[in-house]
């Protein structure tokens, strides 16, 4: 078992990626053990979508799941790795006495930050249409209510505005100034349309700004160097892992629907060894060599 870092150490760490100017990429995990895979492979954080997290307990993405549930399995994904981890709020689950006990969970959760939304509650997926967005009076006092709640100032709070599909760029552009201005320390502009949507939010706001990278939402697919090249300081690619995951489960069962066996699937497979490596089971089991390397004698001893 390896020597874990504490979340003090990670917030900071998520801090100074977004300082660095380079871009902090953040693949989404619906699990732990998806997370091990995301800090296996070099990446600079984790991110835990809200969509996914509703989709793995077999729910729509409408505000469904409760903060006890998110916190809980933030908290599983967070412990996983030595990599900060980012994650949705969605509204903060009520109104602003909520939000502040949200962002007091989330914290002793092990979580470096979390982004929460300007939609109405119960929200909807960031890509649908039928969108609502509170006033920003409203998303004012959430957004103070997470700054305020916090204890550790190296807890990121981000705020999402959602008010580009509702009412246009220009007013989203202008929530977001108002957010930054109540103390949000990033911003992530949800649907925005083309490139130069990107550009021009990236001209008007001065904190760091979150992309996300969703497959079949309205955003344009942009790259890592892309949006790098822009100035954005965080992807997400939030459902892709779940999605990818799903599409492999879907054809496995397929399979063993048409054929009996799971044979023709096996190649595609992780193997019990890169599954071994990824839980660390050889720590484990050198862990418990060391607690009982010895013999317990007989009675009669």
């Amino acid at each position: 078992m390896t020597q874990r870092i504490s979340p003090s150490q990670k917030r900071q760490a998520l801090r100074a990626g977004l300082a660095s100017g380079r871009l902090q990429r953040l693949p989404g995990a619906f699990s732990p053990l998806v997370a091990r895979a995301v800090a296996d492979r070099g990446f600079e954080g984790v991110y835990v979508s809200g969509a996914a997290l509703a989709a793995d307990l077999a729910l729509p993405d409408i505000g469904l799941t409760t903060l006890t549930e998110v916190a809980g399995r933030g908290g599983q994904i967070a412990r996983a790795t030595d990599l900060p981890t980012l994650i949705d709020a969605d509204t903060g689950f009520g109104e602003a006495a909520n939000v502040a006990r949200t962002i007091t969970a989330l914290e002793d959760a092990g979580l470096a930050g979390c982004h929460l939304e300007d939609q109405v509650n119960p929200k909807r997926c960031g890509h649908l249409d039928g969108k609502e967005v509170v006033p920003a009076a409203v998303m004012l006092q959430r957004v103070r209510a997470a700054v305020q709640a916090r204890t550790d100032p190296d807890f990121v709070i981000c705020a999402r505005t959602d008010a580009r599909a509702v009412e246009g760029l220009d007013a989203a552009v202008d929530r977001a100034k108002a957010y930054v201005d109540a103390g949000a320390d990033m911003v992530f502009p949800e649907a925005l349309r083309t490139e130069a949507e990107f550009a021009a939010f990236r001209e008007a706001v001065d904190v760091p700004l979150l992309a996300n990278m969703t497959e079949f939402g309205t955003s344009p697919a942009l790259t890592a160097r892309q949006l790098e090249d822009l100035g954005y300081n965080l992807v997400i690619w939030p459902v892709s892992s779940l999605r990818a995951a799903m599409g492999a489960v879907e054809n496995l069962f397929d399979t063993l629907e048409a054929e009996g066996t799971q044979a023709s699937h096996v190649d595609a497979m992780q193997t019990r060894a890169r599954l071994y490596e990824l839980v660390d089971y050889a720590s484990y089991a050198a862990f418990d060599q060391q607690l009982f390397d010895f013999k317990i004698p007989g009675r009669d001893a």
